[in-house]
């Protein structure tokens, strides 16, 4: 576990330090006596040690320019000799502890307490210190207990200074200060949360290769496969990483790529900059298989039929890796990271220890066991392990998730104390790729890796992310948790983000809860449904008015985002577009181009004439998709060329489409007009229109009776309307009359055309206390067209006047349902210090509870009515069949991760009646990937439990209990039975 003396996270957003849930120790002016890195112009001399790292003087050189960047003054780098006579001042000395003689010489002239560095992986220590040398009063030394430590410890300064560790790689202007100073008890780090902090660059075609073929060859990639991928490009990609305090990479896998043959310095660069290579789950040994294997070897890739031939193959991969630091991939899945024909328990047995033989053989004279090795347990491998398949205690077990960042398992209680650790891995991949922009929450991020921690799953993180653009901030995220996962809690998580964009754009605090909030919402409405599964019917398009509320709500956030991309400097504007607006206007515009392409098949088949509007709104927004991506590859003079684009319109399985294609869209003949005549009349809440016959009206689809609507006192949307639209070329002037005085209409009248073809009427109730009970009412619409008989249609309207107790406080049944946001509860129950604790911004609609602490009342379950529960208060007017009501969880995905012994549950009650508990998870069949209708939670972004209780109408209680860790809930609906269909559930119910 990571230990780190930091200052409260909330503390330091206001401390004007450039830094995320870091310890504090640099400020820009000298009120509390700080030791000067830049001081009127002059700068610190930075002592290093020739017999030092490379990577260190490497990183050491970063730090020089970092403090020209933010200063524009430039420091003295001088490699220190014992006996080396220092006449400037200040000094600034960096080493590392066991390494550089010049620390070693220091620790044992001053006597320096080096303790909590000394031997901890990855840790450093800063301070300032009197008379280190001969000649030198004082100077601040940052000691590393390896170079990783030392890197880390530059880099944590260069940060606080001003430096976002985007700034190449999202363009993000460093900011300007005179001055630098770092406090005199200075900064410091233990040994980080996750040992192996890495991530996956996969999926790389065609946005990231493409790119890097543009900006780092000269057309032509390194043969024989034409891959760009060098060492030009990988040095940015291993400075970003360790300036997010990562160490750990599976580079490029797909089309043409393999790291140890695309450029001989690819490997040598990464250990000089002191990066942990690896190979993804499907490539064993370090070798970049299926591409060395194709050009090395060819023929089939099966260890039962080419034993020999694949063993000499990955003892060549072992000899390659030996002189770099590398975290060996073992085991074997088949040719195209598909199930091996002939795999099984005996195979993969002989396979591991082969694997392990080659290692033993090439690191002769070291113990296997001080060799990194992780076996990725993804997909059916999975099986393999859980049906017995041995696998050596020093081996990293890495569970993978769904491909959807739910992971399957964690350890269990029984293999936490294997030598070798687990980890955790989160792919991409099937039912649909999802490569095109982020829509992944960081919450959700949060609540799967503080399990990880909590189950002791921390010896590797790895992150597949795609083309590592546009993804950024996530990123960030993900390495952050892994370095130090105490600094995030459910209480301080939202602030991640508005640290990050004061960082990145320098805005106020109050622009920057903008931004924060404007984020989250882009990833919660992405996250609802992916952009690539996103359909025409994704949203109804008649209840709830879901539909229009997903377009008003992405048409707000593009407003909020052009108004904050507007007030950031011009500097950041760039910064800006990237990692902010441009998603939002992406993802918004491809939004409002499927959901219109679904209305306007609506329209169309209720005769009305505007859906020919609607289909030029999907075709502008087609358009303007392209427009977008091309803004994207032309600023900055096409630095970031090709790397929007992927392809993201069309899907029709779970692979990218080859190209963009338009949602479909039909039209009706604006020149004949329809049947029934010119006037159109859809009611909310139906699918069909009126007058004239046609599907939706009633069961037989003729001779239908007019349509009726409901209106409630309950009802969030306080109203219902009917659209009132041109049914052909023939304008006309309406009025809509009623036969009820309570019923106000808004507007009573007004005129469609061609140029105007809809307008929308709404119906409330003037004065509810006027209507007992309930009260029916009819509003008849005339139109009058020249050349036409008048036309006359009604429309029932009925209003119901519900009253509940004056000492009731809860949620009311509005519309025959009662909705409610989990983290809305009345009471929480804590049992053994375990309560239900809310973690703000997860999922769909509002965010999530679920029983904390993660491994509460050691890690047990309860027995059903005796653990912490969560209570909530409504109010019913009607039932459903027999006197009952159906009360829906809406739970975020999850799979049985505590063992077959320990499958998810949890329980309901309602008043008196039974608790029941409800085991939801499908069964996994050992061998195959994902349970049985798996694919509609991860399409739908929840599971949704049903039970069902005897409840006559009035006031009644609801109690979730706690039956076992790490269930989420969302949302409640309650159906007293006028639920309808829809995505997310109504609204949430008026609360008393």
């Amino acid at each position: 576990m990571a230990h780190r003396a930091y200052l409260l996270l909330a503390l330091s957003l206001f401390s004007g330090v450039t830094a995320i849930g870091q310890a504090t120790c640099v400020s820009f002016s000298n009120e509390n006596d700080g030791f000067p890195i830049v001081q009127d112009g002059v700068a610190a001399t930075v002592l290093t040690s020739d017999d030092d790292w490379p990577g260190v003087h490497r990183a050491v050189q970063d730090f020089q320019l970092d403090i020209e960047r933010v200063t524009n003054v430039n420091t003295t780098i001088y490699n220190f000799t014992s006996g080396d006579a220092l006449t400037s001042t200040p000094v600034f000395i960096v080493g590392t502890l066991g390494r550089s003689s010049l620390i070693d010489q220091i620790v044992n002239s001053t006597d320096l307490d080096v303790s909590e560095v000394e031997g901890n992986w990855e840790a450093f220590k800063g301070q300032v210190v009197a008379n280190p040398l001969p000649g030198v009063e004082s100077a601040y030394v940052l000691v590393g207990a390896d170079k990783r430590g030392v890197i880390y410890g530059l880099y944590d300064l260069s940060e606080q200074f001003g430096v976002s560790p985007w700034y190449w790689w999202a363009d993000v202007p460093t900011t300007k200060h005179d001055d630098l100073f770092i406090d005199a008890s200075g900064c410091s780090h233990g040994t980080p949360t996750v040992k192996y902090r890495g991530i996956f660059l996969n999926d790389e075609q065609p946005a990231l290769q493409n790119w890097a073929m543009a900006k780092f060859t000269n057309g032509t990639g390194a043969p024989p496969r034409n891959s760009p991928f060098n060492s030009k490009f990988y040095k940015h990609v291993f400075e970003l990483l360790l300036r997010l305090r990562g160490n750990y990479l599976w580079p490029g896998v797909l089309q043409s790529n393999a790291f140890g043959q695309d450029d001989p310095d690819n490997m040598p660069l990464a250990d000089y900059f002191g990066v942990v290579m690896g190979t993804s789950h499907q490539e064993p040994m370090a070798r970049g298989t299926p591409n060395e294997w194709s050009s090395e070897n060819g023929g089939k890739w099966d260890y039962s039929q080419q034993r020999e031939k694949i063993y000499q193959y990955w003892e060549k991969g072992a000899e390659r890796a030996k002189p770099y630091e590398t975290l060996f991939t073992l085991g074997m899945r088949g040719a195209g990271d598909l199930p091996m024909e002939s795999a099984g328990i005996a195979l993969l047995t002989q396979v591991i220890e082969d694997q392990r033989e080659i290692l033993a053989n090439t690191f002769n004279g070291t113990d296997i066991t001080d060799v990194p090795q992780v076996w990725t347990l993804y997909k059916e491998v999975e099986a393999y392990y859980d049906n017995g398949l041995p696998v050596p205690d020093d081996v990293i077990l890495l569970w993978a998730d769904d491909n959807w960042q739910t992971m399957r398992r964690y350890p269990l209680e029984n293999e936490r104390n294997r030598t070798g650790g687990a980890g955790v891995y989160f792919h991409v991949g099937d039912p649909r790729n999802y490569k095109w922009i982020i829509s992944t929450q960081i919450s959700k991020l949060y609540e799967q890796l503080s399990l990880a921690v909590a189950r002791q799953a921390t010896s590797l993180w790895v992150l597949n992310v795609g083309d590592l653009k546009p993804y950024e901030r996530e990123i960030e995220f993900f390495l952050n948790l892994a370095y130090d996962s105490a600094v995030w809690t459910p209480d301080n998580l939202n602030t991640y983000v508005t640290s990050w964009a004061q960082r990145e754009f320098e805005v106020s605090e109050e622009d920057s809860a903008d931004i924060a909030q404007v984020l989250a919402n882009l990833t919660r409405y992405n996250a609802r449904k992916k952009p690539e599964l996103l359909g025409a019917n994704t949203f109804s398009l008649t209840n709830y008015r879901e539909a229009e509320t997903m377009l008003d709500q992405w048409e707000t956030l593009v407003a909020v985002s052009t108004e904050l991309y507007d007030k950031v400097s011009d500097d950041a504007k760039p910064a800006f577009f990237q990692l902010v607006h441009h998603p939002v206007q992406a993802s918004a515009n491809l939004y409002k181009m499927v959901i219109s392409a679904g209305i306007n098949n609506l329209r169309v088949r209720q005769a009305r004439l505007s859906a020919n509007a609607l289909e030029e709104v999907v075709n502008d927004a087609f358009d303007f998709d392209y427009d977008l991506e091309d803004e994207y590859h032309t600023m900055l003079d096409a630095k970031w060329e090709h790397m929007m684009e992927q392809t993201h319109l069309g899907y029709f399985y779970w692979q990218q489409p080859m190209a963009n294609s338009c949602p479909l869209t039909s039209r009706v003949q604006a020149r004949k007009q329809a049947l029934p005549g010119p006037m159109r009349i859809s009611p909310e809440g139906f699918q069909a229109a009126w007058p004239g016959d046609m599907p939706n009206q009633c069961d037989i689809g003729y001779n239908c009776p007019s349509p009726s609507l409901v209106l409630d006192s309950f009802d969030v949307f306080g109203s219902r309307y009917v659209e009132v639209g041109a049914g052909g070329p023939n304008p006309f002037t309406f009025t809509a009359t009623s036969n009820a005085p309570w019923i106000s209409i808004s507007p009573n009248s007004g005129s469609v055309s061609p140029e105007e073809p809809e307008t929308r009427v709404l119906f409330t109730v003037k004065d509810w206390s006027a209507i007992e009970g309930n009260a029916t009412a009819k509003v008849t619409f005339t139109a009058i067209a020249a050349g036409q008989k008048p036309a006359s249609f009604a429309v029932d309207l009925v209003a119901v006047h519900n009253m509940v107790p004056d000492d009731f406080e809860g949620f009311v049944q509005g519309a025959g349902v009662v909705s409610i946001e989990a983290a809305h509860a009345a009471r929480n129950s804590s049992v053994s210090g375990v309560t239900w604790a809310e973690l703000p911004g997860l999922g769909r609609t509002e965010s999530g509870v679920t029983p904390w602490p993660r491994m509460g009342n050691d890690g047990q379950n309860f027995t059903l009515g005796e653990g912490p529960s969560i209570e909530y208060d409504f109010y019913t007017f009607t039932t459903g069949a027999n006197g009952t009501i159906l009360v829906s969880a809406h739970i975020s995905p999850i799979f049985n991760s505590q063992g077959k012994e320990r499958p998810i549950g949890v329980g309901f009650q309602v008043d008196g009646e039974p608790a029941q508990s409800n085991y939801f998870v499908p069964p996994t069949v050992p061998g195959k990937d994902l349970p049985t209708g798996w694919v509609n939670y991860i399409g739908e972004a929840i599971m949704t439990v049903n039970s069902t209780f005897v409840a006559a109408p009035g006031a009644h209680n609801l109690k979730i209990w706690m039956l076992e860790p790490a269930v989420v809930v969302q949302k409640i609906v309650i159906d007293a039975g006028g639920l309808k269909q829809s995505f997310l559930g109504p609204p949430e119910s008026v609360r008393v």
